[in-house]
């Protein structure tokens, strides 16, 4: 199957730019964004993916607002064009790339935005990450990470919020492909799941931080990442200057230590340790102010999870206020808390992400589900 893109001379291999390099059910390529203010009065994420082994492409686009999340979720077949970026209510169109991102939601289910991301640093290629159990290939995948600020509005049943009033609207998107969660369509024995995943992009006035963690049970790390890039002006940026790997201050060496709430596997603080050549560490503690559950954009979703076949077209909205969400129902493990960070007598803002399934020694988790002691 050819695409206009064959013009172009950016092929891996000698197949057409739109055949798929794996035939595994996992195979996805996948678009993150959140956004959110310093003092948590609105916070937003949007993930869209495909997986074209599935033909299926999706979208959850949630906003928390007042103590309620509110989702808007749409799935669509797809056959043969990856890259018309719409499916029902929702579409990403992508301005300059690498530079400047819109996303447009229609206000059908009465939630509706025009919210455009500018870059405001450079990107970050993290480490791939790859993960094998007993010589099955569990992931492998490849993620960028690009931090910038947000302006438009965002309209809950005819309630608008102009993102200029509330201040200034940071966040942070991702772009990962390859293949995820392969385990889920395998045949075979079952075992119980484990899986340990802490990510905080965070903000300063001149600067970004980044962290992230996968760990086995026992407590060692299969993945684990770090950077400080500068933060600029989003006028001043350039694909050549986002794309300067010269940019981004990898890390030597990363530490995050997390602190439970009893009886949860929800975040009460954490601390990060960034190890730097020829620098200062960096030292960063988070304090949550506010919860926002994946849940709301398609993560452990016990209907819309990602990548699910919905038939031809299908979409929906949904809605629940956040102080009834239940700790210890695991479709609310996956978590990014806005948090008040501290670092070096700098105060910023991040965001921690945790999801948190099975045994983790360090935690002093040893079954599937149960709470911080």
């Amino acid at each position: 199957m050819l695409h206009p893109f064959d013009d172009f001379p950016v092929h891996q291999s000698s197949a057409p730019l739109m055949h798929v390099f794996s035939d595994a059910p996992g195979v996805y390529d996948r678009y993150f964004f959140n956004g959110h203010d310093a003092k948590g009065d609105i916070f937003f994420a949007l993930a869209f993916g495909v997986y074209p082994n599935k033909q299926v492409m999706d979208a959850a686009f949630c906003v928390s607002v007042a103590g309620e999340q509110h989702s808007v979720r749409a799935s669509r077949h797809c056959d043969r064009d990856r890259t018309n970026l719409e499916v029902g209510t929702i579409s990403i169109r992508i301005v300059r790339p690498m530079l400047e991102h819109r996303i447009v939601v229609d206000r059908r289910f009465g939630v509706s935005a025009d919210i455009t991301w500018r870059a405001t640093s450079a990107l970050l290629e993290e480490p791939s990450f790859k993960h094998v159990e007993n010589g099955r290939p569990q992931m492998d995948y490849t993620r960028m990470t690009q931090f910038g600020e947000w302006s438009g509005w965002i309209e809950i049943d005819d309630q608008r919020i102009e993102l200029a009033d509330v201040g200034p609207v940071t966040g942070c998107r991702d772009r990962s492909w390859g293949v995820r969660n392969a385990a889920r369509s395998a045949n075979g024995p079952k075992k119980a799941p484990q899986f340990f995943w802490l990510w905080a992009p965070t903000t300063f006035d001149d600067h970004y931080t980044h962290a992230a963690i996968n760990d086995y049970a026992n407590g060692r790390s299969w993945h684990r990442s770090g950077a400080v890039t500068a933060r600029v002006d989003h006028a001043s940026t350039t694909t050549e200057s986002v794309l300067d790997e010269t940019k981004v201050d990898r890390v030597t060496a990363v530490t995050i230590v997390p602190t439970w709430a009893k009886g949860t596997r929800w975040l009460e603080s954490a601390t990060v340790t960034l190890e730097r050549w020829r620098a200062e560490p960096l030292v960063i503690t988070y304090t949550p102010l506010l919860r926002f559950f994946m849940r709301g954009i398609g993560y452990t979703h016990p209907e819309w999870g990602h990548g699910e076949w919905k038939g031809e077209f299908a979409e929906t909205r949904d809605d629940f206020v956040v102080a009834d969400a239940n700790p210890g129902d695991p479709t609310m493990f996956h978590l990014q808390n806005l948090c008040r960070v501290e670092s070096n007598g700098k105060s910023g803002t991040g965001v921690f992400e945790h999801l948190v399934i099975g045994p983790h020694e360090p935690s002093g988790f040893t079954s599937i589900l149960d709470g911080a002691a």
